[in-house]
């Protein structure tokens, strides 16, 4: 499986590249009252206004400043059942990977977003690579507060 590797912290984690709509490079974003600390803001990406998580602040870490290889990943997510697109601001993203090891189930209760883990090698730094599932990432609160409107 092909995956795009990224940054928390210090640890290594992953988007499948089929979830990758677009990689952008990272934006100024128009803040959005109300919503979530792990909310920054509003993208403009061609008149379209797509919300953008902040994936270090939705793991509880603080934001890394804004460097070279930061991100904002498009991908689409499930919403009132229509896909509505969705950035991700990725840090340290270091690029595609190959998973070739057996992936296990890492997820915990209190994070649904985390999928399924894989051990070893995969790629630059070795080490354990945790996936991202994008189609968990908005509780249903988070994403009638996004999408409400343009949802209904």
């Amino acid at each position: 499986m092909k995956v795009l590797v990224f940054h928390i912290g210090r640890e290594r984690y992953a988007l499948p590249l089929t979830a990758v709509l677009r990689v952008l490079p990272v934006a100024r974003l128009k803040p959005l009252p109300g919503a979530p600390h792990y909310v920054p803001g509003l993208l403009d990406l061609h008149g379209e206004p797509v919300p953008v998580i902040d994936l270090s602040r939705l793991a509880g870490s603080p934001p890394d400043a804004v460097r070279y290889d930061t991100r904002i990943l498009l991908v689409d997510v499930p919403v009132l059942g229509k896909l509505r697109r969705l950035g991700l601001k990725a840090e340290h993203v270091a690029g595609v990977s190959d998973i070739a090891a057996a992936l296990r189930e890492g997820g915990v209760a209190a994070a649904p977003w985390l999928g399924a883990v894989a051990a070893g090698g995969a790629g630059e730094g070795g080490g354990m690579l945790q996936l991202i599932a994008p189609e968990r990432l908005l509780a249903p609160e988070v994403a009638a507060l996004l999408f409400g409107g343009a949802a209904a």
